[in-house]
């Protein structure tokens, strides 16, 4: 009878060992599609971005050319070179939207995020620290009218 009780606790020990390997497995393949998904979402909204930014560069562009003609025509025909002057602001924002759209904007803001990162952390924490369960907790019971469990 004690043999039988011994192997019985065995089996049961083996069992939750396993359960519990794969409660971390799946916990980990969780975390892990949740992370993927979160980067997929990023890179998401980036590119839509960019393409706000490209689509944005067509119609500024379209305005720059014909305001800087018109201006230029106007600063020529009457011998008034202070019309010529808003072009140069214009052609300051078609160059960073010509930068962001196409060129190497992103990846210059990419490398001085890193520098931050790796350099000022300071900058980057958050008022009072990083939401712990406990204050996410008492921040949900606060506002939580389905449940009264104060």
């Amino acid at each position: 009878m004690k043999t039988m009780g011994v192997f019985m606790s065995k089996t049961l020990d083996q069992n939750l060992k396993k359960q519990q390997e794969f409660m971390l497995l799946n916990s980990r393949l969780q975390l892990e599609r949740q992370i993927l998904m979160q980067n997929q979402m990023r890179e998401r909204q980036m590119a839509m971005q960019i393409a706000w930014t490209r689509e944005f560069l067509k119609y500024y562009g379209a305005f720059f050319g014909l305001a800087s003609f018109a201006l230029t025509a106007g600063a020529l025909r009457n011998k008034n070179p202070r019309l010529f002057i808003p072009v140069i602001p214009l052609s300051f924002i078609l160059a960073y939207q010509l930068d962001m759209g196409y060129g190497t904007l992103i990846y210059r803001m990419k490398a001085e995020a890193e520098g931050i990162m790796e350099t000022e952390h300071d900058r980057l924490e958050l008022p009072l620290g990083t939401p712990t369960f406990e204050s996410t907790e008492k921040a949900r019971r606060a506002q939580s009218t389905f449940f009264i469990e104060k």
